[in-house]
């Protein structure tokens, strides 16, 4: 079996080595890594809101919100569900929340 192989099957059984786990884990923190991405985060974990809900809350422009969340979309961390004309975000990962509240309890 060569080694792409075998990295392969490795990856289709869930088992990423120490270098693959940093690297995406990696990814995730630079996705969130931005002042209006954690607010967003923030506003998300207390549950779903619309693009324009949270620009108020912010007092943010949608246009800045959208930007952010399509971010947050393509890193996997939130999702989005269209419904009535408009698109309602969530947390697509919930341990999120965990982290969110870790870092706020590292704060000085």
């Amino acid at each position: 079996m060569s080694a792409d192989q075998a990295a392969r099957d490795a990856e289709n059984r869930g088992i990423l080595s120490h270098r693959d786990r940093a690297l995406v884990l990696a990814e995730m923190l630079k996705a969130i890594a931005h002042p209006l991405r954690l607010s967003v985060l923030a506003l998300l974990r207390e549950g779903e809101e619309t693009v324009s809900a949270m620009a108020r809350r912010l007092e943010t422009p949608q246009a800045q919100i959208s930007q952010q969340l399509r971010i947050l979309r393509m890193a996997g961390l939130v999702a989005v569900d269209r419904r009535d004309g408009f698109a309602h975000y969530s947390l697509a990962e919930p341990r999120i929340v965990e982290l969110l509240r870790c870092m706020e309890g590292c704060e000085r």
